[in-house]
């Protein structure tokens, strides 16, 4: 049974690292799985962070999509961000390797830092930036070229030409994102044959490639069928061992199974951030708790 309207009024604002909770919240959405999240605050509080923004304004033309947004991607955890459309969240996740650049007439104002860097800083190789923030975006788009080619062309532009590394580097890609057991004895067909689910696999693979160190993921099981986002969901959940995640997601389901760290936008404003297990079971803002119980967005 959900807490009162005026309960939820009079609960204080969440703090930047989540205290204990005195009155806890049951989710009417019960089929949330959260049997692979088990990060408390305090753990995620002590993992370093990747990544760190402060103060994120973001326009488009005159037109403002982001307010001084802060939140900090710890290392080798998964952060989920969610909210209705057009909240800011897929914006946001593009300021972090710059793929909004290429959007003209925008404006991005405060700072985002990888590894205590600036981003936005004068003299920034955009080119190896994106190298180390990989993206994969909600619909695969694998190039009309072979698979290996598909995975061996960000190693290829960045100079790798000995065949026998970029052997190693497709294998390794393909094992990391589990499709080279499907796809080994077919490395030259093209990768407009495979699957939806595998084409967006590939996309993965393609970007782990570049050794990246985040990965940023933009929906990248909305357009696949249940069993193919379980095995994107598998994945995402074991390469967090290896990479810093941030996701976004309309699904809450898949935010509670995926996730550590669960962020909600609203409007283009940071409403909260916590642990997943907590900020989805007992909420401090009431708009988190209308939009994960479904009454709205």
């Amino acid at each position: 049974m959900l807490l009162p309207e005026t309960a939820l009024d009079s609960r204080p604002e969440r703090m930047s690292e989540a205290s204990a909770r005195k009155t806890p919240v049951r989710m009417t959405t019960a089929t949330l799985d959260q049997s692979n999240v088990s990060r408390s605050a305090a753990e995620i509080a002590e993992q370093s962070k990747k990544v760190v923004t402060r103060d994120v304004d973001f326009f488009y033309g005159a037109k403002q999509a982001l307010y001084k947004v802060s939140l900090d991607v710890p290392e080798h955890c998964v952060t989920a961000l969610i909210g209705p459309s057009g909240c800011g969240k897929s914006t946001f996740l593009r300021c972090l390797n710059r793929m909004n650049d290429m959007i003209d007439d925008t404006t991005v104002r405060g700072e985002i830092l990888l590894d205590g860097k600036n981003v936005y800083r004068r003299g920034t190789d955009v080119v190896e930036l994106r190298k180390r923030v990989g993206m994969v975006f909600q619909k695969s788009n694998p190039f009309p070229k072979s698979i290996y080619e598909n995975v061996a062309y960000g190693p290829r532009v960045a100079g790798v030409r000995k065949r026998n590394i970029l052997d190693e580097i497709v294998e390794k890609s393909l094992r990391q994102s589990a499709l080279w057991d499907e796809v080994q004895d077919r490395l030259y067909d093209s990768a407009l044959q495979l699957s939806g689910g595998q084409q967006q696999r590939l996309c993965i693979a393609r970007a782990l490639a570049t050794n990246p160190d985040v990965l940023l993921m933009d929906e990248p099981a909305s357009a696949l069928d249940p069993k193919s986002t379980a095995a994107v969901e598998d994945l995402i959940f074991g390469l967090k061992k290896s990479y810093t995640i941030a996701i976004v997601t309309h699904n809450m389901q898949q935010a509670a199974r995926v996730s550590d760290q669960t962020a909600f936008f609203y409007e283009g404003h940071l409403i909260e951030v916590g642990a997943t297990n907590e900020l989805f079971t007992n909420p401090y803002e009431k708009q988190t708790e209308d939009y994960i119980t479904g009454r709205f967005g």
